[in-house]
């Protein structure tokens, strides 16, 4: 009984709560309807909106970057300069003493041609100084021989003159040129007219003369006599013809 009495006090309270619980549920499944009115509908005055939509603001274009200057290739260190070994020193030396040689063998050729050169050009003075005296001696000498020529030449046509016989039919300013051949001992060979003077007694009396001659004093040189007398022209005129 006494453990009856202590559980009274909070079963009583617990069954209080549980009626109020109950009696709430039961207001809330079972509303009110007399106090709800009619409400009538009103004419209803709309217009349509038409909201645009914001133009959503663009984002601010970011200036390009500046331009970077291309990087620069990396270079790499020479390499530290190394000790020449012994054999290209050798090598190098070689090289320089072979140059040496070409150059003094060129110039010692270059020399060699101006020698060369001079003594062509001494030469070719000399040759011409030779030459000169000699076509200045031979020039005289001709000169000589010309002369000693044409004294034999006055002498043999004194002969011719001497032989002739003068037909009469021959005038003043008749003349006729012969062809006469000698030898060495100036004995005549043959003798032909090669221009005519216009009278045949005239032509063949001036052969005649020159055939009766027979020999002619010539000279015993015989580069002369070769030169002038081995065959020549003999052109024949006397200057005392009647007119």
């Amino acid at each position: 009984m006494d453990r009856l009495r202590e559980y009274s006090a909070p079963l009583l309270l617990a069954l209080i709560m549980h009626l109020a619980a109950a009696a709430a549920l039961y207001r809330g499944w079972m509303p009110d309807t007399s106090l709800s009115e009619v409400i009538k509908p009103r004419a209803v005055i709309a217009s349509l909106v038409v909201l645009e939509p914001k133009a959503k603001a663009l984002p601010a274009r970011k200036p390009p970057p500046p331009l970077q200057p291309a990087p620069k290739p990396a270079t790499t260190p020479a390499p530290a300069p190394t000790e020449t070994p012994r054999e290209d020193q050798r090598e190098a030396q070689r090289r320089a003493q072979q140059a040496a040689e070409r150059a003094a063998a060129e110039q010692a050729a270059a020399e060699a041609a101006r020698q060369a050169r001079r003594q062509r050009l001494s030469e070719l003075a000399q040759t011409s100084l030779d030459q000169a005296m000699a076509e200045e001696t031979a020039d005289l000498q001709a000169g000589t021989d010309a002369m000693v020529a044409q004294s034999y030449r006055l002498g043999i046509y004194e002969l011719v003159r001497q032989n002739w016989s003068r037909p009469p039919s021959a005038r003043n300013g008749m003349s006729a040129k012969l062809l006469v051949e000698l030898i060495p001992t100036g004995e005549v060979v043959s003798v032909s007219i090669v221009e005519t003077s216009g009278n045949a007694a005239f032509d063949r009396s001036a052969e005649q003369a020159v055939r009766q001659a027979r020999r002619f004093q010539v000279p015993e040189d015989n580069a002369i006599f070769e030169a002038h007398f081995r065959r020549f022209f003999f052109l024949f005129q006397p200057g005392d013809l009647l007119r």
